[in-house]
């Protein structure tokens, strides 16, 4: 029966709400990529989902070429006024990967050795991309018993990380609503209106997707002829198109055509945890665990550190740091369950919503996105 294509997307569906499910009935507690990443990987090894349900759904595809344009959306959410106001998000963001990247390398290096400590370094910084550099340098170096660290290091972050940044950004959230400030000022306000293009054919929903589905397109483009990563290139369009009125503010909301594009998304990340066995958990656990805890602990002192001197409060600023563990969607996601979960009217989750998301986007794009990139390509040349 799950050799229907239909029946394999439902099942992978359900995890979706389910985790759905439960972020609302705990408040945000239990983030829920977090559910329905752990629970596919349960049912996966516990025999329920046959290992090759991802490639049965075929939706996964879909969601694989909806990267660009998701990013390309992204940018629409980021006037350049907030833009140039978010330098002390960018200091924060590095801040935390300094102080993991310190500890790792030494302490890891003494446990164990330094190949060891690199095959960490670059995941734990965030990013696909590091991942695939570092698991192609160990392969060509022929330390092939090494690639399940960096693997599992990459799997299992992000079910550290959401948790961790939901209960700081709780935490802020209830002082930011229960003080009633207003958005401070390198926030979007959310009372900011739509920003219609001035173009009236972009009124027209396909017209809209196809002009979204354009600029991502060049972004990919872009980045092969130059090796810049093309979600640079696709944050950039977005973040044009809306200063220049050729797409509305949150593009792909106002062509409603967002949540299903990161449902579709969504299972392209559940798929990281695909090919992980027990055996593959056991066997490097120790070192697995050590890069983990020294590298967390690493990312909230450092973003701790940093909150203080650029003067934001170290609720608001630890999450920036710990997006490094969780990238994009994940930090999209948490700020809109955080949001719901702490106000009790639309007014209050759009305001509280717009004052997390800009910095944990901009925090994801420096560590994900750029960062990790550099990090993972210097520090395994020193193999």
């Amino acid at each position: 029966m799950l050799q229907e294509p239909i029946v394999a997307t439902v099942m992978l569906f359900a995890l979706i709400a389910l985790g759905e499910l439960i972020s609302v009935y705990t408040r945000a507690r239990i983030p829920m990529l977090m559910t329905a990443m752990l629970g596919f990987l349960i049912l996966t090894w516990t025999g329920v989902f046959p290992e090759n349900i991802l490639e049965l759904s075929t939706l996964p595809a879909l969601g694989a070429i909806l990267i660009g344009p998701l990013i390309v959306h992204m940018g629409t959410l980021m006037r350049f006024s907030i833009l140039k106001k978010q330098w002390r998000a960018v200091i924060i963001a590095l801040s935390g990967l300094a102080g993991a990247l310190t500890l790792v390398l030494v302490i890891v290096t003494l446990v164990f050795d330094f190949t060891t400590a690199a095959s960490g370094v670059g995941p734990i910084s965030g990013g696909v991309v590091a991942l695939l550099i570092t698991n192609e340098t160990l392969t060509n170096l022929g330390l092939t018993s090494l690639v399940v660290v960096p693997v599992l290091v990459q799997a299992f972050q992000g079910v550290i990380g959401m948790p961790l940044a939901t209960a700081f950004m709780k935490r802020y959230g209830q002082a930011f609503m229960t003080e009633n400030h207003r958005v401070e000022e390198d926030s979007i306000g959310f009372e900011e209106e739509r920003g219609l293009s001035r173009f009236s054919l972009m009124k027209n929903n396909t017209i809209k997707l196809f002009v979204i589905f354009v600029l991502g397109m060049l972004g990919v483009v872009l980045g092969d002829l130059t090796d810049i990563h093309y979600t640079l290139f696709c944050l950039l369009f977005g973040i044009l198109a809306l200063n220049f009125n050729l797409l509305p503010k949150s593009a792909l909301e106002s062509a409603n055509s967002f949540s299903f594009m990161m449902v579709a998304l969504i299972f392209v990340i559940i798929g990281t945890m695909g090919g992980i066995t027990p055996q593959d958990v056991v066997t490097n656990i120790p070192a697995v665990a050590l890069i983990l805890a020294l590298g967390i602990f690493g990312i909230l002192t450092g973003g701790f550190i940093a909150s203080k001197l650029v003067g934001w409060h170290p609720y608001k600023g630890i999450p920036v740091a710990l997006t490094a563990l969780i990238g994009f969607p994940g930090d999209y996601l948490i700020c809109e369950e955080v949001a719901r979960s702490e106000t009790n009217n639309l007014d209050d989750q759009n305001r509280l919503f717009q004052e997390l998301v800009t910095p944990m986007l901009i925090g994801g794009f420096v560590t994900v996105t750029v960062a990790s990139v550099f990090i993972a390509s210097f520090v395994m040349s020193l193999i």
